[in-house]
């Protein structure tokens, strides 16, 4: 909904796992770092070589350290490490683990994702955000048109300071 609203192309950093990571998370095996990173790079060149032609692409994706999102951000060619100011931002969905849990069962349930919701806690345990990195957080809970549009708000703004 994002992307149409935004009027750019969506892409869902699961459709980027290779086999082996995907039969990992199916068999309950949670990825490791030699796992994660490849991916990550590889979605990193996909956002580089839209943004090198000027498109704006909305990515979803579970970059859960300030480490994998740092990878994330070096798509922007002027990105300095460690400064967080780069044309990547990102959005954390954030929801109670009951929630999430829920709906990762509805998606298992009707064949739409491959990781068992037994994987879900090796994922939360993981995920660290640094205020500092200027992450947007949005209620998960929320209608997906109210999702949309406070995300639209939110990059609005950030556009109107820089």
């Amino acid at each position: 909904m994002l992307a149409k609203v935004l009027n750019c192309s969506f892409l869902d950093a699961d459709d980027f796992h290779p086999l082996s990571n995907k039969e990992k998370m199916r068999q309950g095996i949670p990825l490791s770092e030699e796992d994660r990173i490849p991916w990550l790079e590889m979605l990193r060149d996909v956002l580089k070589e839209n943004l090198v032609v000027g498109k704006t692409v909305v990515l979803g994706c579970s970059s859960l350290q300030k480490h994998y999102r740092e990878i994330l951000r070096c798509a922007d060619a002027a990105y300095e490490h460690g400064s967080y100011a780069s044309k990547v931002q990102f959005v954390l969905l954030d929801a109670q683990a009951e929630v999430l849990a829920g709906r990762l069962e509805k998606r298992a349930a009707e064949g739409n994702h491959f990781m068992p919701v037994t994987l879900l806690q090796s994922q939360l345990d993981l995920l660290h955000i640094d205020d500092a990195e200027g992450i947007f957080r949005v209620d998960a809970t929320l209608s997906p048109q109210v999702i949309v549009s406070t995300i639209q708000a939110l990059l609005l703004s950030k556009q109107a300071i820089h």
